[in-house]
C-alpha cells in the first residue's frame, strides 16, 4: 500500500539529487560549508560512475593489461605457462572494486554528516522536493537550493535498441560470464575504444564501426591515427565513415551490413554488438518542466555557475552537457556550492578539461589541438618526443607513443598537450597546470624532470619546440 507523508522535513539548506562524481562532491562541499545537506539516490552510492562506468571499466581493463604481460614474459626473464583469460573472475574483482569505491563514499558522506535519502526525487516546485521511495512511499523534502546532479544514460539509436543479450550497452558489457568469440562496437568515442581493446585481449574478434572520419574524433588526427595502427597491429578491426544497417538478431547472435560510402555493403556476423554511441541527459521523471526548469537537447540549460532557469535550483556534471566527464562534474559541484555560499567562483574553461582513454596506448589530452588552435587565429609552434626515446618506457618494454605540445609562436604560452602511449593519462596533470597558468615551453624544459620516468618525455616535447628548426 503506497504510503504518504504530507509533513514535509524541513531545514536543509541543500538537497542534491544524484550521487555521482559530481552529487557527493556536491554535497560534502556544502557540509564543509557548514550547510545541512541532504543527498537523494535511487541506486547504489557513487553513481553511474562508480558503479557502472569509469571504476568498473577501470578495473578490467587492469586484468586485461596483466593478461597481456603475461602473456608475453619471456623477454622479462619470467616464464610462464597455461595462461588463460577468466572473464568471470575478472568481474568478480572489478564488482568488488565498485563495491569498495561505493562504501568509500558512503563512509565521507557519513562522516561529514550528510544525511542520504534512498528512492527517486521529484521536483515539487520552489524549495521543494519528494522522494519516492521503493516501497511506494512519498517523503517531502524542503531545501533553500537544490542541485540535480543525475548524470546521463545511453543514447539508443534507430535499429539498435539494446536487448541485453544480443545487443548491448556498456552496462552489460561490465558483467558478461564469458568472452564472446566475436563483437561489433559501434562507436569510436572513450567507451567504444575501451570496451573494445578490453575484449579484443580477452579473446574477442572485435570490429569498431565509427560514423565519423576517424576513432576518437575531438583528438588530434595524428593520435586518432596512432591510435588506430596500434588496435589493428592488436588485431582490432576499425572502420571509420562507416555504419550498421539490416541489422538482423538470430540464434548465433547478430548480422548486418557495414555501409561505407564509395563501397559495396560488407555483411558481418558477430555473437554480440556493443552499443556505445555515446549518452544524453538523465532528465526524464524528474519533474524539470512542472518546476520551471528550462531543459534543450536532452540537457539541462543552466549558465557559467550551474543555474537554472529557476533560483535556487542548479545542475552540475553529465546532466548540464558539455564534456561528459567525471571530474568535470566535481569541478561543477565546487562551482556551483560556492555560488550558493555566496562567493564569485570561477567559471570552468572546457579546453582546461582533461580528456582521458584508458586503452593501452592510453591517450590523454587536455587544451586546444593544433588544429582548433590554428583556427582561433593563433600562430602555432609544435614541440613532439617519442617514448621510444624514453630510458623508463625501454625498460617496462611500452614504446608506443608519442608527446605533441602546441604553443602560441608569438608567446610561447602553452595552448595544449596531447599524449598516446602506456599509462600517458597519469601524465595529463602535468600539461593541465601548463595549460591553466600559460607557462611557456622554456618554463617547462627549466623544471628539473627526475630520471628515469616518462615525464622526461614531455620535457624532451617542449625541448624540442624551443629548438632551432
Amino acid at each position: 500500500m503506497q504510503q504518504s507523508e504530507v509533513n514535509p522535513e524541513a531545514g536543509f539548506d541543500l538537497a542534491v539529487i544524484g550521487s555521482g562524481p559530481g552529487g557527493y562532491e556536491a554535497a560534502l562541499h556544502g557540509a564543509r560549508h557548514g550547510m545541512k545537506v541532504c543527498l537523494v539516490e535511487k541506486g547504489s552510492l557513487g553513481g553511474v560512475c562508480v558503479n557502472w562506468g569509469c571504476i568498473p571499466t577501470k578495473a578490467l581493463l587492469r586484468s586485461a593489461e596483466v593478461y597481456e604481460l603475461v602473456r608475453n614474459p619471456a623477454s622479462f626473464g619470467v616464464n610462464a605457462t597455461e595462461v588463460s583469460f577468466d572473464l568471470a573472475q575478472a568481474v568478480k574483482r572489478s564488482r568488488n572494486v565498485a563495491l569498495k569505491s561505493s562504501k568509500a563514499v558512503e563512509y565521507m558522506l557519513r562522516k561529514a554528516g550528510v544525511e542520504v535519502r534512498q528512492g527517486e526525487a521529484l521536483l515539487t516546485g520552489g524549495a521543494g522536493l519528494e522522494v519516492l521511495g521503493a516501497d511506494g512511499s512519498r517523503k517531502a523534502i524542503t531545501a533553500r537550493n537544490i542541485i540535480v546532479a543525475t548524470g546521463s544514460q545511453p543514447r539508443v539509436i534507430l535499429g539498435l535498441k539494446p536487448d541485453g543479450k544480443r545487443i548491448i550497452t556498456s552496462r552489460e558489457a561490465l558483467i558478461m560470464k564469458e568472452v564472446p568469440a566475436s563483437m561489433i562496437v559501434v562507436g569510436g568515442g572513450a567507451i567504444g575504444v575501451e570496451m573494445a581493446w578490453f575484449y579484443a585481449k580477452a579473446g574477442s574478434k572485435v570490429t569498431i564501426v565509427e560514423m565519423m572520419s576517424r576513432i576518437l574524433p575531438a583528438e588530434e588526427a595524428e593520435i586518432s591515427e596512432a591510435l588506430k595502427r596500434s588496435f589493428e597491429k592488436a588485431g582490432i578491426t576499425v572502420l571509420c565513415g562507416a555504419r550498421l544497417d539490416n541489422v538482423q538478431r538470430n540464434e548465433a547472435g547478430v548480422g548486418a551490413e557495414i555501409i561505407i560510402e564509395g563501397q559495396e555493403p560488407q555483411r558481418v556476423e558477430a555473437e554480440c554488438v556493443l552499443v556505445a554511441v555515446g549518452v544524453t541527459g538523465a532528465i526524464e521523471n524528474l519533474g524539470l518542466e512542472e518546476a520551471g526548469v528550462v531543459t534543450e537537447r536532452g540537457f539541462i540549460s543552466t549558465d557559467a555557475l550551474c543555474r537554472t532557469s529557476v533560483p535556487g535550483i542548479y545542475a552540475i556534471g553529465d546532466v548540464r552537457g558539455g564534456m561528459l566527464l567525471a571530474h568535470k562534474a566535481s569541478a561543477e559541484a565546487a562551482i556551483a556550492i560556492e555560488a550558493i555560499a555566496g562567493g564569485s567562483p570561477e567559471p570552468l574553461s572546457e579546453p582546461l578539461i582533461p580528456r582521458c582513454v584508458y586503452a593501452q596506448p592510453s591517450v590523454a589530452s587536455v587544451g586546444l589541438t593544433e588544429e582548433v588552435a590554428l583556427k582561433l587565429g593563433h600562430k602555432v609552434k609544435v614541440g613532439r618526443s617519442l617514448f621510444a626515446a624514453s630510458g623508463k618506457a625501454n625498460a617496462f618494454g611500452q614504446l608506443e607513443g608519442f608527446v605533441k605540445l602546441v604553443f602560441d609562436a608569438e608567446n610561447s604560452r602553452m595552448l595544449g598537450g596531447h599524449l598516446i602511449g602506456h599509462d600517458a593519462v597519469e601524465l595529463i596533470g602535468e600539461l593541465g597546470l601548463a595549460c591553466r597558468f600559460g607557462l611557456s615551453a622554456s618554463e617547462i624544459v627549466g623544471t628539473v624532470h627526475a630520471h628515469p620516468t616518462l615525464s622526461e618525455t614531455i620535457r624532451d616535447a617542449a625541448f624540442n619546440a624551443v629548438s632551432p628548426a
